[in-house]
């Protein structure tokens, strides 16, 4: 179980056997709502959209209070997930009954993949532990279709010459599906503008990102080395917690002396929260306050339920050594290690701002509803946290929320003109990122 998960919460049945994958079928995705029946979920999501919301709605670290539910994108996300345990909490006999169609084994709809992918990032690592079959497994989708390591799975999915690959990594709560926005789709307009092949990364958000970040360095280095083409050269665009998988990625690549960093020539950070995010600071700081009163410990407890994936949100950690052996709930300051930008990449970042004038002389410009600018820009009052991005490099998009960096067209115009300039300048000679001599 989790480090620092109360007991009287959420109880994983005996663990699964980890190197046994249960299918992505109606029956096992059944076979797991009715392992959540007895479960808080619905209480949990409740509390972490309320968070969520008071957070987004107004000024401060703590916003002010919403009469009504989170809306947009993230209603979604949340809706979907209160509307399962409802079904589950009334029974598991008509919870199935009901689900039978939205988890059909034969056709996975969007709404279906939407809601499975909510509740991994609320519960997922909850759900890996106890071997639920609604864990996500990570793997890379291209066309809707899954993409195994190994030659005999490209020819049908990839152009003939598939020699620049460009990995897109989503954020918490979400799923691949979710770069189709407002009719636009990053990956595919880059497929379309600059000749890039396309692939989608899935993964279960509520993992540690460490976790995730060490498989993802796994799953690429599989990936390219057995691919069409010998080496592939390879562009990431990562929204959100995807950009934290990505620079965890990079450091595990490092240690484990992986080769597929060198051919990353550039990655796109959208909305990323290098430095946390005030959605899980706010949320930490509500438990602290809860656990004063014995009257309000048990909402306290109920807090301790929410993911890996969320609370490591918090600071935006990157690393095991930045989580393993503390209490993950407990109130305390950022103690990660820093983790600069490795040489030999070039890095790109963008922040959102939900006003459009300039910030006041002295103040700060508004967030986009989850990461604030500063963060996404890789901002820290200690210089060794902050990120060295060139100011080229880095670009405010103004009167945007969270989200609209996945469809609105001058975020794609930003991205496709760096990229554009990465592609004209040939690959530099002699080390490139972690050490690793460039290949001719």
């Amino acid at each position: 179980m989790a480090a620092g998960r109360p007991r009287g919460t959420l109880r994983p049945a005996a663990r699964a056997d980890p190197m046994t994958k249960t299918p992505n079928t109606r029956s096992g995705h059944l076979r797991g709502l009715g392992r959540l029946a007895a479960e808080a979920t619905l209480g949990v999501t409740e509390l972490v959209e309320a968070v969520h919301q008071t957070i987004s709605a107004g000024p401060g670290p703590l916003g002010v209070p919403s009469a009504g539910p989170t809306r947009g994108i993230t209603g979604v996300v949340y809706g979907n997930v209160r509307g399962v345990t409802r079904l589950v909490g009334s029974g598991v006999d008509a919870a199935l009954a009901s689900l039978a169609p939205l988890l059909g084994e034969l056709k996975p709809s969007p709404r279906r993949d939407a809601i499975l992918a909510a509740l991994n990032g609320v519960l997922g690592d909850y759900l890996e532990e106890s071997g639920n079959p609604l864990a996500i497994p990570m793997h890379l989708r291209r066309s809707g279709q899954v993409l195994e390591p190994g030659v005999q799975a490209f020819p049908s999915s990839f152009s003939p010459t598939p020699g620049k690959l460009v990995l897109l990594v989503h954020g918490l709560c979400v799923n691949d599906d979710r770069w189709s926005r407002e009719g636009h789709d990053h990956g595919v307009a880059l497929e379309r503008d600059l000749g890039l092949t396309s692939v989608y990364l899935r993964y279960n958000s509520g993992r540690h990102v460490s976790t995730n970040g060490r498989e993802l360095s796994q799953l690429l280095e599989r990936f390219l080395s057995s691919g069409p083409v010998p080496a592939p050269e390879l562009t990431i665009v990562a929204h959100s917690m995807g950009g934290l998988l990505t620079r965890s990625a990079l450091h595990y690549a490092a240690g484990a002396g992986h080769a597929w960093p060198r051919r990353l020539r550039s990655v796109v950070f959208l909305g990323t929260p290098h430095h946390g995010s005030p959605l899980e600071r706010g949320g930490n700081l509500v438990q602290a306050a809860l656990g004063v009163s014995p009257y309000s410990l048990p909402f306290a407890r109920l807090g301790k339920i929410r993911s890996a994936g969320i609370t490591d949100l918090r600071h935006g950690n990157l690393l095991d050594d930045d989580w393993e052996g503390d209490d993950r709930f407990a109130h305390r300051g950022d103690t990660r290690r820093p983790l600069p930008l490795p040489p030999g990449i070039a890095f790109f970042a963008i922040a959102a701002t939900t006003t459009k004038e300039p910030a006041r002389p002295g103040g700060r410009l508004a967030a986009d509803g989850l990461v604030p600018v500063e963060s996404a820009l890789g901002h820290h009052v200690d210089p060794e946290r902050t990120l060295l991005f060139a100011p080229s490099r880095t670009w405010i998009a103004r009167g945007m929320h969270h989200f609209d960096l996945l469809g609105r067209p001058e975020v794609y115009a930003r991205v496709r003109g760096w990229l554009e300039s990465v592609r004209t300048v040939p690959p530099p000679e002699g080390r490139c990122p972690h050490g690793i001599r460039r290949p001719p």
